[in-house]
């Protein structure tokens, strides 16, 4: 009979969780360098470029590989024949192991959690509480799968209770295209079917735990129904045309993960939650013996890829231009910002919104700026900033309006824009531009200095002002209200089909 030591636990969670926030699974690295090798879209590869080269400096320098460092999941399986020692319940020990990870003065990771969900939605400061799944096992181990989950990926869940005779991929090929590129691709999609709605989702989360074999399968073929099916989406997600960062290409997802459960003959629920480029989890099993042993990949794993500006980016010094120089980017240009952006997301938008309402004065003007949307990572060592890589900004579009009508140039964030927004941001002839989610160490070495400007009681949401040097982002939007995430995966999705044909 298994003695876990209370203290043992609590380090092994606090340990897993500083190794996910700074090395990918290998597993994961390999894909994408494949991905890289076979991708023919210029914007695409030089995403998966940044990607592979921040993930490299991550590893090397132990910070995160994106600034949101996620919610905390764990799925816990208890040998009936194990012991815990002292009084501590197994999610306050799960807890305290987050709490550690997360305030750990050499590797500060961004706390997210906000407790009061539907109200107050105030900053829990050490990223608890965790999500925490506990099932009881035969035998006397302990074992742990747990993962750090961005918002981004997460809030592209999706759930259908389909009927019994509907078919599970039309659902999914019209609702892929739906979920936009806020979930980072190129990642996982994890499937789950089957069971109850709630079953189905944690299925679908359970799943992601998984490591990438796609290939493998193809080469020796499927053995069973759920191995064709995750065949088949792999194969029609990807020629979708959606790319990295949808920006258009032919890696989408490096993998299609499915777990499935008996359900009720008149159900057939199904589930979706995607895995961003910050794929992030670890497995490892407790036995009594002592902490959990992690061992780091191997450098030899990383492929020869060292990005590097395009030689035909465009330097824009942000002090001198002017909003008739930015009615010339095209979409699909490739620019390097200098000078000073401030920053601004969900919570300093909400705010700025009710002053404004109140007829209140701002506290910051935003008269021919750039406002980026980023919550960054608090900064250790000699940095001017932790990894500061961008956040979905669909989330703000139903704030454009009233943004660029305070004299913005435009905005910076990842993903595409909602028709809404691309309406204002042409109406107002403003620009949207791109930063390349999962690179967020990468582009936190742009940022120079760093100081906060207002609402510095919101913490990573406060607004801040950075002084950047060669900054790279794509122009993503242009004055004339054209994305490149609607005419790039198009493009693809058209060339798929007919290198296909």
């Amino acid at each position: 009979m298994a003695l876990i030591k209370t203290q043992d636990f609590i380090e092994s969670i606090a340990d897993a969780l500083q190794y996910i926030s700074y090395y990918h699974p290998e597993d994961y690295i390999r894909a994408l360098a494949a991905a890289y090798e076979k991708e023919e879209a210029p914007a695409a590869k030089d995403a998966i470029a940044q990607i592979l080269t921040n993930s490299r400096m991550c590893a090397e320098g132990k910070r995160p590989l994106c600034q949101d460092t996620g919610i905390v999941v764990a799925f816990v399986k208890v040998g009936m024949q194990a012991r815990f020692e002292g009084d501590m319940t197994l999610e306050e020990m799960v807890n305290e192991g987050v709490r550690r990870a997360y305030l750990h003065p050499d590797n500060t990771l961004r706390a997210s959690i906000v407790n009061d969900p539907a109200g107050a939605r105030k900053n829990t400061k050490d990223n608890t509480p965790a999500i925490t799944h506990v099932e009881m096992v035969a035998g006397d181990k302990v074992d742990v799968q747990i993962a750090a989950k961005g918002g981004g990926s997460e809030n592209k869940s999706q759930l259908a209770m389909l009927n019994p005779n509907d078919s599970i991929v039309d659902w999914v090929m019209e609702v892929v295209p739906k979920m936009g590129a806020g979930w980072c691709p190129p990642g996982m999609l994890g499937v789950g079917i089957g069971g109850s709605a709630e079953k189905a989702m944690l299925l679908a989360k359970e799943s992601l735990m998984q490591s990438i074999d796609i290939q493998e399968l193809q080469a020796r073929g499927a053995q069973n129904k759920i191995e064709e099916l995750r065949l088949e989406l792999y194969e029609k997600v990807n020629q979708l045309g959606i790319g990295a960062q949808g920006l258009g290409g032919l890696t989408t997802v490096l993998d299609v993960k499915i777990l499935d459960h008996p359900t009720h003959a008149a159900s057939l629920p199904v589930a979706i939650i995607p895995n961003c480029a910050a794929t992030r989890h670890v497995h490892f099993t407790l036995d009594g013996s002592g902490v959990a042993e992690l061992t780091p990949p191997s450098p030899d794993i990383y492929p020869d890829v060292h990005w590097a500006p395009s030689p035909q980016a465009k330097r824009v010094n942000l002090e001198t231009v002017t909003r008739a120089e930015t009615h010339n980017w095209k979409t699909g240009d490739t620019l390097l910002l200098t000078g000073k952006i401030m920053t601004g997301r969900d919570a300093a938008h909400k705010r700025i919104k009710t002053m404004l309402d109140r007829g209140e004065s701002l506290p910051v003007d935003f008269s021919n700026r750039f406002i980026y949307y980023v919550g960054p990572v608090d900064a250790v060592r000699d940095e001017a900033v932790g990894p500061a890589g961008p956040t979905t900004a669909t989330r703000m579009d139903s704030y454009t309006d009233m943004m660029l009508s305070t004299g913005l140039l435009g905005s910076i964030g990842k993903a595409e824009r909602g028709e809404e927004a691309l309406v204002e941001i042409a109406r107002h002839q403003s620009v949207y531009l791109m930063a390349v989610g999962g690179a967020a160490y990468l582009v936190s070495k742009a940022i120079k200095k760093s100081r906060v400007l207002a609402f510095e009681d919101l913490g990573m949401e406060a607004i801040y002002e950075f002084d950047v040097v060669d900054m790279p982002v794509t122009v993503a939007v242009s004055a004339s209200g054209e994305s490149v995430h609607t005419i790039g995966p198009a493009h693809w999705k058209k060339k798929i089909a007919l290198h296909a044909v």
